[in-house]
């Protein structure tokens, strides 16, 4: 367990927001293009998929935040 701070942290929340930021930008930009002449309730659920995709890798990153590691840890046995 972290005891006291690091960089990571506010390094890891700069990088995350620049990273959603182009993501979004990217979908912006190159998704209603391909969609445009869709159904609008099939535009409504591809643009919710793509609001949640990005959720994905998030767990992982935060982890790294916390503890500086990829990887999950082994759960510690209990005494």
């Amino acid at each position: 367990m972290r005891t006291e701070p690091t960089l990571r942290i506010p390094l890891g929340i700069l990088a995350m927001l620049a990273a959603l930021t182009a993501y979004g930008l990217i979908v912006a930009a190159y998704v209603p293009p391909h969609i445009a002449d869709w159904p609008t309730l099939a535009q409504t659920v591809a643009y919710l998929v793509l609001g949640i995709v990005w959720i994905a890798p998030l767990g992982r990153f935060l982890q790294w935040m916390e503890t500086g590691r990829w990887r999950r840890m082994a759960p510690r046995a209990k005494d």
